[in-house]
């Protein structure tokens, strides 16, 4: 079954199926490319998903910057 591509950008806070060791379940979005760079929202902890990965972990968006 294929995972769709979720359009996200630096700077979305998403929310993922698991929550974070922390509690948290809120991540911001660093970067987004081949792989995507998640800080955690309550520790700040950094982690590196590889896209497939982050597709399919991916639940809801909480909050996205103002377009520009």
């Amino acid at each position: 079954m294929a995972v769709p591509i979720t359009p996200i950008a630096a700077g979305d806070v998403v929310r993922l199926k698991k929550p974070h060791p922390c509690g948290k379940n809120e991540w911001r979005v660093q970067r987004a490319g081949m792989d995507v760079v998640l800080e955690c929202v309550g520790c700040g902890r950094k982690v590196r998903l590889l896209r497939y990965e982050f597709d399919r972990r991916f639940k809801a968006f909480v909050s996205r910057p103002a377009e520009e």
